[in-house]
């Protein structure tokens, strides 16, 4: 069992909430957010998911809207693991946490889909916008999550979040952050309605996909989730075709490495098919993505300069902030 959390505190727990004996808890290697662990008990198996112990931005992590979202999107037929049971009191495991299902299935956290036959990869592609079109068809009203957040605003608001996390950072120079900054500032798209529940970070490593079919069966990873504009999932799902492999895993460049996947145009038709929507993805939207992303990357070189980032590579990772900003700085005059 792991040593990160105190097995004892979360077995009286899982007693207490009528779950079973712990018989297992494994952390998951790999993640740069929230600490997320296997666990089983009772003879089922679960997946654990809880705040960062130590100092946290503020409103970052909060597990408990993903809690939130996933118990009211497992209404629907937006494919979702089934949350289980949630714990607000820290003196559990020291930060707050939730337990949801363990859904079976494959994860691609290799966007080129090394050893996939080019037809799958194609159809692994299709689902996966075919999804994201069936997530901003909920009506958050609809789901009691009418007031999950602002209606109005996104891209105005988002932008302000993530450019005060980038002025809090201590001790980065990234010049190109700074100026993707400020010519998004004066940039940014207009607000014209409409409004989805979006993701916030839709991407093919947050999708668990069907053991032998190339079909999404989750989705997950919804701390970054609230109501927005659905064109901004969708410019974020385009990064792979902006960034290279050595970019966390893109795919520009690849060629016929990766023969079969999309270009960048047909899947962005496909969603707009699926989603019924005629408002055109603009460079804008992904530029705005790459920025959110390079903050993210910001986050993240922070919690590993504090030494409590969920991933052991955070560290490696941080160079990114500055490829990511480039990239946005393409797309943007």
């Amino acid at each position: 069992m792991s040593a990160a959390i105190d097995t004892s505190a979360f077995a009286d727990w899982l007693g207490s909430n009528d779950l079973g004996q712990l018989a297992d808890l494994e952390a998951v290697a790999g993640g740069q957010s929230n600490p997320t662990f296997f666990v089983r008990a009772g003879g089922k198996a679960y997946v654990l998911r809880k705040k960062p112990d130590g100092p946290i931005l503020k409103g970052a992590h909060a597990v408990d809207r993903e809690y939130r979202v996933l118990s009211a999107l497992s209404e629907t037929n937006v494919p979702v693991p089934r949350p289980v049971a949630y714990c607000q009191d820290p003196s559990v495991l020291g930060t707050e946490f939730y337990l949801m299902e363990r859904l079976e299935g494959r994860v691609f956290h290799d966007a080129s889909l090394p050893g996939i036959e080019p037809d799958e990869r194609r159809a692994i592609y299709l689902s996966m916008a075919e999804t994201l079109a069936r997530l901003h068809a909920v009506r958050p009203g609809e789901v009691g999550l009418g007031d999950y957040g602002r209606p109005t605003g996104y891209f105005e608001r988002q932008y302000r979040r993530w450019l005060s996390q980038w002025e809090a950072a201590e001790g980065m120079d990234i010049p190109d952050l700074d100026r993707l900054t400020d010519r998004l500032g004066a940039h940014l798209p207009d607000d014209d309605g409409q409004v989805a529940i979006v993701h916030g970070d839709y991407r093919i490593g947050n999708l668990i996909y069907h053991h032998s079919e190339p079909r999404v069966v989750g989705i997950l990873d919804w701390e970054l989730s609230t109501l927005g504009h659905p064109l901004a999932d969708l410019g974020f799902c385009c990064m792979p075709w902006r960034t290279t492999p050595e970019e966390y895993g893109g795919i520009r460049g690849l060629g016929s490495e990766v023969d079969g996947i999309l270009s960048r145009e047909d899947f962005v038709a496909h969603y707009i098919r699926h989603a019924h929507s005629d408002t055109p993805l603009q460079p804008v939207h992904e530029a705005f993505a790459l920025f959110r992303f390079a903050v993210i990357f910001v986050g993240i070189a922070e919690r590993a300069r504090q030494g409590n980032a969920a991933g052991a590579e955070a560290e490696k990772l941080a160079p990114l902030a500055g490829r990511f900003a480039a990239r946005g700085l393409e797309l943007i005059a």
